[in-house]
């Protein structure tokens, strides 16, 4: 170490102070969100590679990452090609041969006939043989054997400019000051620890980060060991502390009570040709009631395909409006955004509301005039995309932002949009919703710092759907039920899928299937939907599918949301099998809208993987948003299920969500007893595992 001085707090101990670690260095690990010691021991292993035994060279294969010993007996230096250096090392066995693309004078010179090496790495077939490409090295002496590891490596998240090698260096050092006396907190009260019998922090640090030779690094990949189980648990009580800091934070804020006497919702559900069920009525006053509070509504509302969200955000819309303020609704999409404004305007025009749209495809003329009527208060609700984000886009008095599908939306697009809600230190207020169902113990954890509602019920009419899963071989059979539906006066989707996410090439997809069904089906009226057409084509197509003027409509899978044709009774998904469940689950919810039977037919190509196959399998047993979810949630893992990937917002180092969902009440108790018995520590346990990920809570 550089310092002799005495240990200190590792948490207050700067990284600069362990050997090896330059300001360029200290630089770097800053990308890493590493600042102190202590962040390096909480750089947790992404996987581990057993390299404690060294296989003799004959029995090496190719693909095998493996440790192997011997001694050079050659070095070649090509004058033509990328590759610098070819050395040849040879045990009793056999040889390989070790492959540079570049080399320092200091390699150049250690790296000569006699020397030892223990090397790691992938074996690949080469030109002169099998070879590794810039394996990791040791070097020992002739005769000499370099002695094996005596634990599991561990492979960390890296960045440029630091290698696994300087990662495990620093841990070393790390692991090193803590044996010596170095404080790591202990942050969870011991009172508390003893209920749950979980290892020390210190006994779980220093396996996570050197696992015995012993352990089974399939079993470790698991993560059930206890010492991993402590810290997943640490991380998953930070998650759920950070999350409920936020929702403190949000009550201390301010926004307009937005009370009255609710004649503009008595009228609006006056005039609806439906009652709304037992569950839109509660979830409606769960959201009146926040409304009323002076303090910003943050309220997720969860409601499986077609169980009625959108009357609930018009209540809320309406709320906002007879108390003399405006709403934005935000759409994922531009053809969500015009079936949004469509329904808000054939429901909200009666009432002598002004509703307009925004999106980025609208004419520069139509745009002006929408942003004029917002700023000067003559529009009271608009309904838009991403183009809601624009500098440009100015508000009179914004007081609710609703936003739909909102995993669809980056966690800055959120802000940006919040912000420009702010009017005399007020903050709008939030109404979030998905018809992605997320299985509760997931939803709890995740969105612990929003209030939740379920729509757990749907409109009484409703007609289960028939869904069949059959080969593409089979196609004459499908394109048999649409004449037979069209015949009937019944309507059909047809969706094409792409395994390419280009939206041109699903687009040109969508166009040459219509052509093909045209020829197949020549007396039935065909239409086509897809991304790239204009807004004015997109909303004639939908006008003549609801008109009924069309009989079949193929798609792409813009339609997954928002389209509701009562009359159309068949969905045909082809390549079902390139789709996710929740996808699925959306596109089917286009049908079986209205009194008479429906059916869903998946296409599959042959041969189905595993999970392809258990997907389709899903959907022909259940029409069950919940329990699809809970499917998904085992066949994909959390991450994608939320949609995370966009939003960055369940980045766990050491715990999974499903996996460690036993552990989730623990969690919520212990996360309530430190509220009230140990608030000093909940900062430090924020601060440990998420940095200043934190940040991303304020939307």
């Amino acid at each position: 170490m550089k310092t002799e001085r005495q240990l200190l707090d590792l948490s207050l101990l700067p990284c600069h102070q362990l050997t090896g670690v330059v300001k360029k260095l200290s630089e770097r690990l800053l990308r890493l969100g590493i600042h102190c010691v202590q962040d390096v021991l909480f750089h947790l292993p992404l996987r581990y590679q057993n390299r404690t035994e060294i296989r003799p060279m004959r029995q090496l294969m190719p693909g095998d990452p493996v440790v192997v010993q011997g001694e050079i007996d050659d070095v070649t230096q090509p004058k033509v090609g990328r590759t610098r250096a070819m050395i040849r090392i040879k045990d009793a066995t056999g040889h390989l041969y070790l492959r540079f693309f570049h080399m320092t004078a200091s390699q150049c010179h250690t790296l000569q006939p006699g020397t030892v090496l223990t090397c790691f790495g992938e074996v690949r077939l080469g030109t002169r043989g099998l070879e590794m490409v810039h394996p990791e090295y040791h070097i020992g002496t002739v005769n000499i054997s370099v002695q094996e590891e005596d634990s599991l490596t561990p492979i960390y998240p890296a960045t440029d400019g630091i290698t696994q090698t300087m990662l495990r260096k620093l841990t070393k050092q790390a692991l090193q000051l803590v044996t010596n006396g170095g404080v790591l907190k202990e942050l969870l009260p011991s009172s508390l620890l003893k209920t749950i019998a979980f290892p020390t922090l210190q006994e779980a640090i220093q396996f996570v980060h050197r696992p015995p030779a012993t352990v089974s690094v399939e079993k470790l990949m698991q993560g059930q060991h206890d010492f991993q189980k402590r810290l997943a648990f640490e991380e998953l009580l930070a998650h759920r502390l950070s999350l409920l800091q936020l929702k403190k934070s949000f009550q201390t804020q301010r926004a307009f009570s937005l009370k009255n006497q609710g004649i503009l919702s008595f009228d609006f559900l006056r005039q609806l040709p439906f009652e709304l069920t037992r569950a839109q009525k509660k979830v409606a006053e769960e959201v009146r009631h926040d409304l009323n509070e002076p303090h910003p509504m943050l309220r997720l509302v969860q409601g499986d395909v077609g169980s009625g969200k959108t009357a609930v955000a018009a209540l809320a819309i309406l709320q906002a409006i007879e108390s003399g303020y405006q709403a934005a609704v935000l759409a994922p999409t531009e053809l969500l955004a015009e079936q949004h404004f469509h329904v808000f305007t054939h429901w909200l025009t009666p009432l002598q509301i002004q509703v307009v749209l925004l999106s980025g495809q609208m004419k520069t003329a139509a745009k002006r005039e929408a942003l004029k009527r917002l700023v000067e208060h003559q529009a009271h609700v608009v309904v838009g995309t991403h183009a809601l984000f624009q500098k440009n886009v100015q508000f009179a008095k914004l007081a609710l932002v609703v936003v739909d599908e909102q995993h669809r939306f980056g966690v800055q697009q959120r802000a940006q949009l919040r912000e420009k809600g702010t009017y005399n230190h007020c903050y709008p207020h939030q109404l979030i919703m998905t018809a992605t169902p997320i299985p509760r113990t997931l939803a709890m954890s995740v969105y612990a710092d929003l209030d939740y509602s379920v729509i757990d019920e749907l409109p009484p009419g409703r007609t289960p759907i028939t869904t069949r899963v059959i080969a593409n071989t089979r196609r004459d059979e499908v394109l048999e039920r649409i004449r037979i539906a069209a015949a009937s006066g019944r309507q059909a989707y047809w969706v094409c899928t792409l395994i390419e996410e280009s939206d041109v090439l699903q687009c040109k997809a969508a166009e040459n299937t219509a052509k093909e069904l045209t020829a197949f089906l020549p007396n039935i009226k065909i239409g086509l939907l897809h991304g790239k057409m204009k807004n004015a084509e997109k909303e004639e197509v939908m006008a003549a599918f609801k008109r009924a003027d069309i009989h079949l409509l193929v798609a792409t899978t813009v339609i997954e949301v928002g389209v509701d044709v009562p009359n159309a009774s068949l969905m045909v998904i082809e390549n079902a099998e390139r789709l996710g469940l929740a996808q699925l689950h959306q596109l089917r919810g286009r049908v079986g809208r209205g009194a008479v039977a429906s059916h869903c037919v998946l296409m599959y190509q042959a041969p189905l993987s595993y999970f392809a196959k258990e997907r389709l399998a899903v959907m022909r047993e259940t029409t069950d948003g919940f329990h699809i979810a809970q499917r998904d949630l085992e066949l994909r893992g959390p991450g994608e299920v939320l949609g995370t990937r966009q939003t960055g917002e369940v980045a766990l180092r050491m715990a999974d969500l499903l996996r460690d969902s036993e552990l989730l009440p623990q969690v919520e108790h212990m996360a309530d007893q430190l509220q009230q018995e140990y608030p000093d520590s909940i900062p430090l346990l924020i601060k440990r595992w998420l940095g200043k990920q934190q940040d991303y809570g304020h939307v």
